[in-house]
């Protein structure tokens, strides 16, 4: 645990440095960036800045695979939605091939 704390540690600290280095701010902007101007601010504390980057790091992968799941069944259960959504594909992609 406390290893994980220190590895968060630098790279929140490696976020705030590139932060401040960079020339376009909006090019930069993520939720992590947020966060960082959030403690700036004086709105969160440097723990909460902290807990929340570790949290979108060990929780995401889970909660995203749930979404997938639920989006994949809804979309299997209304056929229509899908054609629809096959049609916008092809209108973007054109003859190009999807890659992951």
């Amino acid at each position: 645990s406390k290893d994980l704390k220190g590895a968060m540690e630098i790279l929140i600290e490696k976020k705030r440095q590139k932060l401040s280095t960079v020339e376009k701010l909006d090019e930069h902007m993520d939720f992590a960036s947020q966060l960082i101007f959030a403690q700036n601010r004086g709105d969160l504390t440097a723990e909460n800045v902290n807990q929340c980057v570790l949290e979108m790091m060990i929780a995401a992968p889970d909660t995203l695979s749930v979404t997938l799941f639920f989006m994949l069944i809804l979309i299997a259960e209304h056929p229509t939605v899908e054609e629809e959504m096959m049609r916008e594909i092809e209108t973007v992609m054109g003859k190009q091939e999807l890659q992951s």
